[in-house]
C-alpha cells in the first residue's frame, strides 16, 4: 500500500480540524509499520482515512494506493468489499466493538457471511474456531457473551475477528491498550506469528515506544497531522533525527532511568496550527526559520526522512537562525 499526500480534514462548529495534513508512507507485503506520537497527532484518524471509515463531516483528498486502485476515490460499496478480506483493522476498546447482546459465535457468522454469503454454518463453525484457537481461545467459549471474558480474551477476540477473513494488510489501532504486560507479550506474539505465517503486512499504532522497538521494522513518527521522520526502528531509535523523536524517546521510562523527562506543552490546535514547524513552540533547537517557514522533508541515509530544517535543505536556513537556547540566553541579558 502507498498513501500519497493523504488529508483528513473534520468540520466542526469551530473551524476545521486538519487531523491528517498531506501525509505520505508506504507498507510492504509481510511489513510492520509502526505508528508513534502522542494522544491527539492524528494516528487513529490516519488508519481508519486509509480504510474510508471516517464519520459524516469528514472529508479526505490524496491517494490511498491498494493494488493499483485508489481507496480515496472508491465507492462505499467497492471499499466495503476491501474491507475484511483485503484491508482489516483492529478497534481500540474492544468491550465498545462487541455487541453485549451477541454470542461470540454470532459476532463471527454474522462477519463471515456478510462477505462470504455462500459458506454454509458447519464451514462458518469451523473457520470461526480455527481463528479463535490460533487466539488460544478454546472451543468451550463460543458461546459465550463479551462480558464473559477479560480485557485482554476480548482484544484476542478483536484480533480474531479481523483475520477470520485472512486480509492481506491489517491495521491495528492500540490492540495492547490497558493490556497487563503478560497479555502485551502474548499479543504481540500472535501479531508475529500473523507475518510469519501468512505474510499479513501490519500498520501498528502505539504509544508504546517498546513494542516499536521489539515488533516492527520501520517507525513513523506523526506529529500534528503531520509525518515528521520515518526510517528504519532501529535507525530511528539509535539517532532519532527529528527534535520530537528525541523527546519521545528521552521521556521513556526504563530500569535505569533516574529522573523524569516531559516534553513541554502539549500537540497544538489543528483548527489554527502554529506558523511555519508545528513543533517550533515546544522544540528545544527551534531557530527562528522554524517560525516563519514550514520545514521541507528531507531524505536522510537509506529510505530514512525527515521533516526539520535541522537537516536543511543546505542553504534554505538564513543566518540569523537563534536557538531557543540563544533566545533565552538574549532574553535574559536584555532583562539585566
Amino acid at each position: 500500500m502507498s498513501v500519497r499526500a493523504l488529508r483528513v480534514y473534520y468540520g466542526t462548529l469551530r473551524g476545521t480540524v486538519r487531523a491528517v495534513d498531506g501525509v505520505s508512507l508506504d507498507i510492504g507485503a509481510g511489513e510492520v509499520l509502526g505508528l508513534v506520537g502522542e494522544s491527539g497527532c492524528g494516528k487513529s484518524t490516519l488508519g481508519r482515512g486509509i480504510l474510508g471509515l471516517l464519520p459524516e463531516g469528514a472529508a479526505s483528498d490524496g491517494e490511498v494506493l491498494y493494488n493499483g486502485q485508489n481507496l480515496v476515490t472508491m465507492s462505499d460499496k467497492e471499499l466495503r468489499g476491501l474491507r475484511g478480506p483485503e484491508l482489516g483493522l483492529i478497534f481500540q476498546e474492544p468491550m465498545t466493538r462487541l455487541n453485549p447482546l451477541m454470542r461470540i459465535e454470532e459476532h463471527f457468522a454474522e462477519t463471515l457471511k456478510q462477505h462470504e454469503p455462500s459458506l454454509d454454518n458447519r464451514e462458518v463453525r469451523r473457520r470461526s474456531l480455527e481463528t479463535l484457537g490460533r487466539m488460544g481461545i478454546p472451543p468451550t467459549r463460543f458461546r459465550q457473551y463479551p462480558h464473559e471474558f477479560s480485557g485482554g480474551m476480548r482484544q484476542r477476540i478483536m484480533i480474531a475477528l479481523a483475520l477470520v477473513l485472512r486480509p492481506k494488510l491489517l491495521i491495528a489501532d492500540e490492540p495492547t491498550t490497558s493490556l497487563d504486560v503478560i497479555v502485551e507479550a502474548q499479543i504481540l506474539r500472535i501479531l508475529a506469528d500473523l507475518r510469519e505465517d501468512f505474510g499479513t503486512a501490519l500498520l501498528l499504532i502505539t504509544h508504546n515506544l517498546g513494542i516499536v522497538a521489539e515488533a516492527c521494522d520501520r517507525v513513523a513518527v506523526m506529529y500534528a497531522g503531520q509525518i515528521v521522520e520515518e526510517g528504519s526502528a532501529r535507525q530511528v531509535f539509535s539517532e532519532p533525527a527529528h527534535p520530537y523523536t528525541r523527546e519521545l524517546l528521552r521521556s521513556t521510562i526504563s530500569l535505569d532511568t533516574t529522573k523524569l523527562h516531559s516534553i513541554p506543552g502539549a500537540p497544538p490546535n489543528l483548527i489554527a496550527p502554529p506558523s511555519g514547524c508545528r513543533f517550533h513552540p515546544r522544540c528545544p533547537d527551534a531557530m527562528h526559520v522554524c517560525v516563519t517557514k514550514a520545514p521541507i522533508e528531507q531524505a536522510l541515509d537509506g529510505s530514512r526522512r525527515v521533516l526539520c530544517w535541522l537537516h536543511g535543505p543546505a542553504g534554505e536556513v538564513p543566518d540569523d537562525g537563534w536557538s531557543q537556547l540563544e533566545r533565552q540566553q538574549i532574553a535574559v541579558a536584555e532583562e539585566a
